[in-house]
């Protein structure tokens, strides 16, 4: 019998992998569509995001109050600490983007929606501080389709090469 995680964790991990395709296809869709449809698609990009650190937020709750089942057969020292790492990051990622991406739409000075909701101007806006946010934004969002590939490799790796539970702990089913 495998040891899992728990049922929550399992729905918000699948449903956060869900919420971070729609983001990144979002922005990647935005010069394809018709130019009457681009603040859709941003608008759209901006929700999904804002539901991935929503979701984020929830799994580092729930990690706190639930244990991490143990990987059998156990790993090494240098694979926990690389699994930890990671993890981390992923959190860590997808966490500040969203942020970083409200601070963006901010100090832009434009309106936005945020879940049918107009969100009002709460700082002043600026073009510079915008530009950086944007910049810093963008270059985290790369760097996320290596900590995806990472951890989608390992998780594969893991299942399919070394053949112990760790992407089994993770799978929906009974």
């Amino acid at each position: 019998m495998v040891a899992r995680f728990a049922k929550s964790q399992i729905i918000l991990h699948w449903l956060t992998l869900l919420m971070v395709i729609l983001t990144y296809s979002a922005m990647l869709l935005k010069d394809s569509v018709p130019e009457d449809d681009i603040d859709l698609v941003k608008n759209l990009h901006f929700n999904f995001g804002l539901s991935v650190f929503v979701l984020m937020f929830l799994r580092l709750c729930l990690r706190q109050r639930n244990a991490v089942p143990p990987i059998t057969p156990a790993l090494e020292a240098w694979q926990k600490l690389g699994s930890k790492v990671f993890h981390w990051l992923l959190y860590l990622l997808f966490l500040s983007l969203p942020i970083l991406g409200v601070l963006t739409l901010a100090y832009g000075g434009k309106e936005w929606v945020l879940l049918g909701w107009q969100v009002p101007q709460w700082v002043t806006p600026d073009p510079g501080m915008r530009s950086l946010i944007k910049d810093i934004h963008e270059a985290l969002a790369n760097t996320g389709y290596f900590i995806i590939g990472a951890h989608t490799s390992a998780a594969l790796y893991h299942h399919y090469l070394r053949g112990d539970d760790t992407l089994r702990r993770m799978m929906p089913g009974k």
